[in-house]
């Protein structure tokens, strides 16, 4: 089953209204339904999309202000309707849409026209970035008492249950009525005042569409990440109080406190393009004193929108500057609001005009590169503002992963991986890494995000020219020249290599699960001799936590006629999280050290 870029988001309400409403022969031939109906031709017309299911018979999805927000908004004018299997299967189809409640005016505190998390902000210890799309039904939540009410705790049981299922299934066997559920579930979990549940049962749904249409953009790591928070988060709400429930509860939106005036200089600009249909750039500037900030155009779109919202205009005050511009000058803005992860407001109060920028080499973003590698690992390992690393870097060769060839740099004698930090053809981060690979022995000055692990590892994002000084390069959104790079300075060859800890014995058993289900380890034999070399490495809670993972999976119990029982999925699901989590905490501690830290103490220190 594909999710269709070509039709509006649906918000998850309807769709699991309408996939509810079915009968259950309806429901076992949905999934062929949604396949049937991506391949119809669709027509848009304004806020209508229609798509001819035959000669004579079209459905209508009717999405004022971009979005399909009732299941009356689906008109089938087939026979059957409205209890056909036309209308969920295009509900199932479109991209998801998240219940958030209407964006305020550009006049008033909260000035941005669209909240949709960009690359590198930080939405809450633990909490993806998730886009989300505007619907007019989910109120704000409310501050509630120190312990979690009757609501909320149905509400996280039903989120618990919904995503233990399609754990259960896999991405293979999550279909579209499992969706649904799922989608149910965090529509629920919105209306009690769970965002960051829901938040994260949408990008569930999200992940699993990707996988089972084999979208290109698709990532399992981002997918496993995202069901560990949804499952975390309703497991941990019920004995949850005080400040910790706030975070589980989580926020519909960011608020924007004023600022004064801001004096900020253009470091570089990113695309963004995510499986939820949204794209756009966000370009990052600084101050004086090192504080970073965001201007951000993000909104439903395809590849073409990320590379082309680069030469769109600043949506910040009078200025006429594009984001590719801003990100090698400079703003000066007064009356700024600012959200608490730095990005900026765009009300009506806002003033900006262009000023002089700076070089990355000059002051004051020459600070940046000052701070030790150490203390700017540390910072986004204990969860700062954002995730960026500013490093000086000698290009040393290239290394195979599954994924892809990465550079290989040496930073202060440690030996880091730099990764492409986006996939997607459309975009130039692939082939511009590969170029960079030819300018061995070239020192540069890069921008990268922290991609934990147990190697050193950083996604690139922004590089100097290796050929021409005081040029730099938005590796995701300008394209490298062969005939601009130089020669290398030392000879092709092999760079060393660190030994890895052999933790992804248990990282790909808890990405196995995602895929394939309880089934996939539930086969005898299937842990031989993993337990056992992860307790030869010091790893013996990941041992036990890894047999545990195996046994819940095997368990199934038979009645007196020898016919097997259900699983318990809330086990399975309780165990396969507990490896989850136990895994991330092991390779953040052991990113920390690649990157050079002592201790833990100096994780949580800097």
């Amino acid at each position: 089953m594909s999710t269709s870029p070509r039709l509006p988001p649906v918000a998850p309400s309807v769709t699991a209204e309408l996939v509810e409403a079915l009968s259950p022969r309806l429901r076992k031939r949905l999934d062929a339904g949604v396949a049937k109906l991506a391949a119809r031709p669709v027509v848009r017309d304004g806020d209508t999309v229609r798509i001819a299911i035959d000669d004579d018979t079209d459905l209508e999805l009717h999405a004022p202000g971009g979005v399909v927000t009732g299941a009356d908004a689906v008109r089938c004018g087939c026979l059957l309707a409205p209890d056909c299997l036309h209308r969920a299967a295009a509900a199932s189809a479109a991209p998801v849409a998240e219940d958030v409640t209407v964006p305020e005016a550009e006049d008033v505190a909260v000035p941005e026209a669209e909240d949709v998390a960009v690359p590198g902000e930080r939405q809450g210890p633990g909490a993806p970035a998730v886009p989300t799309a505007a619907s007019p039904r989910a109120p704000q939540p409310q501050p509630g008492p120190e312990a979690p009410s009757p609501g909320e705790l149905a509400a996280a049981r039903a989120v618990f249950e919904a995503a233990a299922a399609v754990l259960e299934a896999g991405t293979d066997g999550a279909g579209a009525v499992l969706q649904a559920e799922l989608l149910r579930a965090a529509h629920t979990a919105r209306l009690a005042g769970l965002p960051r549940a829901a938040s994260a049962a949408v990008t569930v749904v999200t992940g699993v569409r990707a996988a089972r249409s084999a979208d290109p953009a698709y990532r399992l790591p981002d997918l496993v990440e995202a069901l560990r928070t949804v499952l975390g988060v309703a497991h941990r709400l019920p004995e949850a109080a005080g400040a910790e429930l706030t975070e589980l509860r989580g926020t519909v939106r960011q608020p924007y406190t004023p600022d004064g005036s801001l004096r900020l200089y253009g470091l570089f600009s990113e695309p963004v393009l995510t499986a939820t249909g949204y794209a756009g750039a966000v370009t990052w500037t600084a101050d004086a004193e090192g504080r970073l900030y965001t201007v951000s155009d993000v909104a439903p779109g395809g590849p073409g929108r990320a590379t082309g919202a680069a030469d769109r205009t600043v949506r910040i005050g009078d200025t006429a500057l594009t984001h590719r511009e801003l990100s090698r000058a400079g703003l000066a803005v007064s009356g700024a609001t600012v959200s608490p992860t730095g990005r900026l407001g765009a009300g009506a109060g806002v003033r900006a005009v262009r000023a002089a920028g700076a070089q990355w080499r000059g002051e004051p973003l020459d600070r940046l590169w000052a701070v030790p590698v150490a203390e700017q690992v540390a910072r986004a390992l204990a969860g700062g503002p954002h995730d960026l690393l500013f490093l000086d870097v000698t290009l040393v060769g290239t290394v195979r992963e599954a994924t892809g060839d990465c550079l290989l740099a040496d930073c202060d004698g440690l030996t880091l991986r730099l990764a492409a930090a986006h996939d997607d053809p459309a975009l130039p981060h692939r082939e511009n890494l590969r170029l960079l690979a030819a300018a061995r022995g070239s020192r540069l000055r890069v921008v990268a995000r922290l991609a934990p692990g147990p190697l050193p590892r950083a996604l690139l994002l922004a590089a100097e020219h290796p050929s021409q000084p005081g040029v730099r390069v938005d590796l995701g959104l300008d394209r490298l020249q062969r005939a601009d790079l130089p020669a290398p300075a030392v000879p092709p060859g092999a760079a060393p290599v660190p030994d890895e800890a052999p933790l992804h014995l248990l990282r790909r058993r808890v990405h196995q699960a995602v895929s394939g289900g309880r089934r996939v380890l539930a086969f005898p034999g299937g842990a031989a001799g993993d337990p056992a070399r992860l307790r030869r490495t010091g790893f013996a809670t990941g041992a036990a936590v890894l047999d545990e993972l195996h046994a819940t999976a095997a368990d199934r119990a038979r009645d007196a006629f020898g016919r097997l029982l259900p699983a318990d999925t809330p086990r399975f699901a309780r165990a396969w999280l507990a490896a989850a989590c136990y895994t991330g905490e092991v390779e953040r501690a052991l990113c920390a050290t690649a990157w050079g830290f002592r201790s833990g103490s100096d994780l949580y220190g800097a």
